[in-house]
C-alpha cells in the first residue's frame, strides 16, 4: 500500500539536480527547496509538485489549482456494466501481474514499488494499493487519492537503485520521450529490479492534446533493450483493436461519440476473438503490447533487436 508521508520525505530529490530536499514552512509557505535553495517546490493541500515548470509539457499553475489535464469519466450503474462489457480486465495483464507478484515474493524484505502514472488505478493494479507486503509510491501529474506526489516521469525526483520494481501501465503513449522516461526506470532500479510496462500499438488517440507514441512489440523491446527479457507479448489483440476502430468510425461517421460507444457496445464480442487467434498474429495486430524485464549491465544491440519479432511474417 501506499506509503506514509513521513516515510515519503526521506527519498524525495530534486526533479532537476537530484538533490536531497529540505521543508520550509511558516505562515505563509510550505515549500521543498534544494541546499543552495536554487530551486524550490510547492506542497498544496499536502501533495508536494516535484515538476520543473521550464521543461514539462505541463503547467504548473494547473497543477497548484489541481485543474485536470484530461477529464476522465467515472461510469456508475448501467454504464459501469457497459463500460467492464466492452473493456473488461485483461487476462494477460492478469496473469503478467500474478508472476510480477511471484518475482517480488522471492526478495526477503517487504519490496518497494513505485507506479508511474497512478493517479487512476490500472487494471489488475488494486494488489499493491491494498496489500501491507508492499511499499508502494505512486505519482502523476495529477492529483488523486492514489498518489504520493505530482511530477513528470521525464525527470522523477527519487533516488537511484531505490525500488524492487517499477510498473508503467498505459503512460509511454503519452510522454513526449519514451526513451528518456525508460532510463529513468532503470535509473531507480536496484540492480536486477523489474519493469513491468503497457503500451498501446494499434490504438487511436485517446486523452487528446496528450497522445503522442505507438509501439509494436519489437519497438517496444528496443525501448527497454537495458532489460534482461522475462516475458513481453500482446495485452490484448486482433478484436480488440478492431473494437477500437468500430467506436472511432462510426464516431467519426455521426460526428458522436456517443453512437461510436453504442456501435463498440453492439460488437463487444468480437474480442473474444483475441482467444481464438494465435499469440504469433495477434503480436502484428495488437491493440497493445507489455513487457516484463530485469534490470542488465547490457544491453541488446540493434542487430539484435530483428531476431526479436515474434509475429507472423
Amino acid at each position: 500500500m501506499l506509503i506514509k508521508r513521513k516515510a515519503l520525505f526521506p527519498i524525495l530529490r530534486c526533479p532537476v539536480t537530484g538533490q536531497k530536499l529540505f521543508k520550509k514552512r511558516n505562515e505563509y509557505e510550505f515549500k521543498y527547496y534544494t541546499k543552495n535553495r536554487e530551486n524550490m517546490y510547492d506542497i498544496c493541500n499536502g501533495v508536494p509538485l516535484l515538476i520543473d515548470d521550464k521543461s514539462s509539457i505541463v503547467s504548473l499553475q494547473d497543477l497548484k489549482s489541481f485543474k485536470p489535464l484530461v477529464s476522465r469519466k467515472i461510469y456508475k450503474g448501467f454504464f459501469s456494466f457497459t463500460k467492464k462489457l466492452t473493456s473488461p480486465s485483461k487476462t494477460r495483464t492478469k496473469e503478467n501481474v500474478n508472476l510480477l507478484i511471484s518475482e517480488l515474493s522471492n526478495i526477503k524484505e517487504i519490496p518497494k514499488v513505485l507506479i508511474i502514472g497512478g493517479g487512476t488505478v490500472g487494471q489488475g493494479m488494486d494488489y499493491f494499493y491494498t496489500s501491507s507486503n508492499i511499499d508502494l509510491v505512486s505519482f502523476d501529474i495529477y492529483n488523486s487519492s492514489n498518489i504520493n506526489f505530482i511530477a513528470d516521469a521525464h525527470q522523477i525526483p527519487l533516488p537511484k537503485n531505490y525500488f524492487d520494481a517499477v510498473i508503467i501501465q498505459a503512460v509511454l503513449e503519452h510522454v513526449l520521450e519514451p526513451c528518456e522516461v525508460v532510463k529513468e526506470i532503470y535509473r531507480v532500479l536496484k540492480p536486477r529490479g523489474i519493469v513491468y510496462a503497457e503500451t498501446p500499438f494499434l490504438q487511436q488517440v485517446h486523452e487528446g492534446g496528450y497522445d503522442f507514441t505507438r509501439f509494436t512489440e519489437s519497438g517496444h523491446r528496443y525501448l527497454f533493450r537495458e532489460f534482461k527479457l522475462i516475458k513481453s507479448g500482446s495485452t490484448a489483440g486482433t478484436g480488440t483493436q478492431m473494437l477500437w476502430s468500430i467506436d472511432y468510425f462510426f464516431r467519426g461517421l455521426f460526428r458522436s461519440r456517443l453512437i461510436g460507444k453504442i456501435a463498440k457496445l453492439s460488437f463487444f464480442w468480437i474480442r473474444y476473438f483475441d482467444h481464438l487467434i494465435p499469440e504469433k498474429f495477434n503480436i502484428d495486430c495488437a491493440s497493445g503490447v507489455f513487457f516484463l524485464g530485469s534490470k542488465s549491465n547490457t544491453k541488446l544491440h540493434p542487430k539484435e533487436i530483428p531476431c526479436c519479432y515474434r509475429g507472423s511474417q
